[in-house]
């Protein structure tokens, strides 16, 4: 008979319940991720059929381990190889003071980054591939924890530039269109960057506040730098954060990559689901976002991912196809004229399932995700 799932433990605090629940004093089918067992003062409790995920294991107990235990040690790397939870603005940017701009060049995320990008972004050495791929696989099973928290439908993308500036008319728009779903209940998702993505995370961050407050929050990012590039995008956006914290039920995911490292990610996002393999980061940011994608202006990115939207609604890849909504008229069927090409397939029946709108009014933005 197939087992099921194993349990996971992540803390202390969940160690010492199973512990005390344990019968005849064994725990068995469990996966116990980062834990320092040689703070735990319980010698007698036995093991089966365990996983013991980048932990510190006394000898004592590697004895009460049976056969089909199964240990991966703790790697030394600069990064976290066995990721019990996904990244903050804490955590990520550990050891940054807003303060201090070339305190950046020191942060956590830095120090990654410059590793990365030294040992290749096709990296060789096996080492490296390996403690890689852990990491991910572990960004992807906290980010589906946080994702159990909502139906599949109320996950909603919003796609556009990274260049997009702070004082753009179309920033302000996006920010609305997030704070507005946020508040309806959706989780906004996007790839965790600065321009659009920012706009998206600042919407999430803003939820419950008004129209005053968000003006008054770009104005101070606007302040210090309209783009990425300025040596204050990072540090306004923590002033900002500082003076507007964040209502806890308000929460949104960004999935930046370490492949875009030299893009920070933004902060404004609650969880950041941080990644090297930008292959595993593109095909989930589609395969998560069941609630919709909002389509903003963008470049050679923002048209890939809508053409891999389209092929994913036409198959119903997930079982259904979900909403395509954009943003910007003149720019999708002039500009960049994606929308009347994907209309044009439809009427000659090579593209089906499609659910297609485009506007320049945030409000029907708002509307065509909301009345799916």
């Amino acid at each position: 008979m197939e087992k099921n799932n194993y349990k996971e433990i992540e803390t202390i605090s969940a160690l010492n319940d199973a512990m005390a629940n344990a019968t005849l004093g064994v725990l068995e089918h469990m996966a116990f991720q980062e834990i320092d067992f040689t703070s735990i003062k319980n010698t007698d409790i036995r093991f089966k059929d365990c996983l013991f995920l980048g932990c510190l294991i006394p000898n004592d107990l590697q004895m009460r381990m049976d056969d089909e235990c199964v240990v991966f040690p703790n790697i030394r790397m600069p990064f976290n190889v066995f990721p019990s939870a996904l990244y903050n603005a804490d955590s990520l940017y550990k050891g940054y003071d807003p303060e201090n701009e070339d305190s950046f060049n020191v942060c956590y995320d830095t120090t990654v980054y410059q590793h990365y990008i030294a040992n290749g972004k096709q990296a060789k050495d096996i080492k490296e591939t390996l403690t890689r791929s852990l990491h991910d696989h572990f960004i992807s099973d906290a980010m589906y924890d946080l994702l159990a928290n909502y139906s599949e439908r109320s996950v909603v993308g919003i796609m556009g530039g990274h260049s997009l500036k702070r004082d753009d008319a179309g920033y302000r728009k996006i920010v609305l269109i997030s704070k507005e779903l946020t508040e309806k209940g959706r989780l906004m998702m996007s790839g965790g960057g600065p321009g659009a993505m920012e706009a998206t995370h600042l919407g999430a961050w803003m939820a419950g506040r008004s129209v005053e407050e968000v003006d008054d929050a770009i104005k101070i990012l606007c302040d210090a730098s309209l783009s990425f590039n300025g040596g204050k995008w990072l540090s306004s956006a923590f002033k900002v954060m500082k003076k507007y914290p964040r209502d806890e039920k308000y929460r949104s995911l960004g999935i930046p990559t370490w492949f875009y490292g030299h893009e920070p990610a933004t902060p404004f996002a609650s969880d950041i689901a941080k990644y090297f393999d930008n292959s595993i980061r593109e095909d989930g940011i589609l395969a998560i976002a069941k609630g919709g994608i909002i389509y903003t202006p963008g470049s050679a990115g923002t048209i890939q991912e809508v053409f891999q939207d389209a092929a994913q609604n036409h198959y119903t890849t997930f079982g259904y196809a979900s909403p395509m909504v954009f943003l910007g008229e003149d720019f999708f069927t002039k500009d960049v004229p994606v929308y009347p090409f994907i209309q044009n397939m439809v009427e000659c029946g090579r593209y089906k399932n499609m659910i297609l709108s485009i506007t320049d009014d945030p409000a029907v933005v708002v509307d065509k995700i909301m009345n799916w």
